[in-house]
């Protein structure tokens, strides 16, 4: 219909547009280094990375650096793939809009905050692509958004991943039921869901009416090849969605805990043809693991957090692993600004709960979440001519003794553990006052008096 075409123009040329902020790229060559692939190539010891306009150009021993390309010395140290967090709400200056059960017509690139220092601690972390998600106030919240972690930049445009698939946020359970069934607006009226019952009559009722809407669309492009005059359906923003979703044009990421309402989602996308879902949290997925295989629905899940609410009561730490055994797209999730750095520590936790090999733990936080969010043709594994986002550990990353050192996006290092000038990890010694406005620089560390402020290294 025109007001579609009209959309797609605008959307063209939005993307053809410069940003006030162009997105830096960057060439580097890392030298000598243990390269965690994640892919079929598996683990390359004593490897170089090389690194030419953003993107992975070679990878392989003895390489040289082309002339004017920085080489980094990483002999000793591990290379990984930038980390990808499926489920955060980092950068963002709002989450929910619960004014309503159904709210698809927000979005969070409306409030993308490129000051939040989560981007920045997320870098110390090795991560450079956050899921930053709408929150779980709604059975249909507002639309999400990808982003790269690009810090410094001032323009949310910037931060964007570009060409990432549109996605939204779905939530079951308690969430929705207690933010308006229970709760009420002002008045104190009870809006629905009021029961877990009144969730899946929202879900189906949208669903029918976003269908209704579409098939309106369809109507229309029939009769204005025939009928100049023919009358277009009235615009809906929220049903516009809608119907993106049931084209297959937008992901569903849905907030789950409980196995019995995991299977209801599913049985109700299966009766509308909607197939791509990803079950966020999904504590109890390990109890529907044949039928989330069967009808290929993936699931980013928490290592080891539950029973900090009643509906997720019940669940393991061994869930990542019956999930992946099960031949099921999994992710290892933060769905914190504090756990969205140390997400490597939470991949490892499945070789201690399920045994899974090193391949297996790492892909949890790099390509299975990549897939979830459409994006792996560009990033989550090391390979060439993708997306230079990398990460530099000390240590392997799946170690307990693993540190990030240094962490790459799009071939431009952002985070530099030993040479960060925007560094603020201050430690004071526990035992003696301290000294105001003491800052001791990494040369005086050896010699530091007890009392004054240390920079943390």
């Amino acid at each position: 219909m025109r007001f579609r075409t009209l959309l797609a123009a605008v959307a063209l040329l939005a993307a053809l547009a410069p940003t006030t902020q162009a997105q830096p790229r960057g060439s580097v060559l890392l030298k000598g280094a243990t390269v965690l692939t994640v892919s079929g190539a598996g683990t390359l010891e004593n490897t170089d990375v090389l690194v030419q306009d953003g993107r992975i150009a070679r990878i392989g021993r003895g390489l040289q650096a082309p002339s004017g390309v920085e080489t980094i010395d990483v002999t000793g140290k591990f290379v990984m793939p930038g980390i990808i967090d499926a489920h955060s709400h980092i950068a963002l200056s709002s989450v929910n809009e619960a004014t309503s059960p159904v709210t698809s017509e927000v979005s969070m690139e409306d409030v993308v905050d490129p000051y939040d220092i989560g981007i920045y601690r997320a870098l110390a972390g090795g991560v450079t692509t956050s899921h930053v998600m709408h929150g779980s106030a709604n059975v249909i919240g507002g639309q999400n958004e990808t982003i790269k972690h690009r810090w410094g930049q001032t323009d949310p445009d910037a931060l964007r991943f570009a060409g990432a698939p549109r996605t939204i946020k779905f939530a079951l359970g308690e969430n929705p039921t207690r933010v308006h069934g229970k709760r009420g607006g002002g008045s104190g009226a009870r809006i629905r869901p009021a029961s877990r019952m009144g969730v899946e009559a929202v879900l189906r009722e949208t669903f029918a009416e976003g269908k209704r809407y579409l098939e309106a669309q369809d109507r229309y492009e029939r009769e204005r090849r025939t009928n100049p005059r023919a009358v277009p359906p009235e615009h809906s923003e929220r049903l516009e969605v809608i119907a993106d979703i049931l084209r297959g044009e937008v992901l569903i990421h849905c907030h789950s805990y409980r196995a019995d309402e995991i299977d209801m989602l599913m049985r109700v996308l299966a009766d509308f043809g909607v197939k791509n879902v990803t079950f966020q949290h999904a504590n109890e997925a390990f109890k529907v693991a044949p039928e989330l295989a069967a009808f290929g629905a993936s699931a980013s899940v928490f290592a080891d957090w539950w029973s900090y609410k009643m509906e997720v009561y019940y669940s393991t730490a061994y869930n990542a692993t019956i999930l992946v055994r099960n031949g099921i797209n999994t992710s290892v999730n933060s769905d914190s600004g504090e756990l969205n750095r140390h997400l490597y520590h939470e991949a490892a936790k499945t070789q201690r709960y399920g045994d899974l090999t090193d391949d297996e733990a790492l892909a949890l936080i790099t390509i299975n979440p990549a897939r979830q969010l459409g994006i792996d043709g560009r990033t989550g594994s090391i390979e060439v001519g993708k997306d230079a986002d990398l990460a530099v550990f000390d240590g392997h990353p799946l170690s307990v003794y693993g540190v990030p050192a240094l962490t790459f996006v799009d071939g431009v290092k952002y985070f530099d553990r030993l040479n960060d000038p925007d560094d603020m990890r201050l430690r004071a010694h526990p035992n003696r006052d301290v000294q105001a406005g003491t800052v001791l620089t990494l040369d005086d560390h050896d010699r530091c008096l007890e009392g004054a402020f240390v920079i943390e290294y």
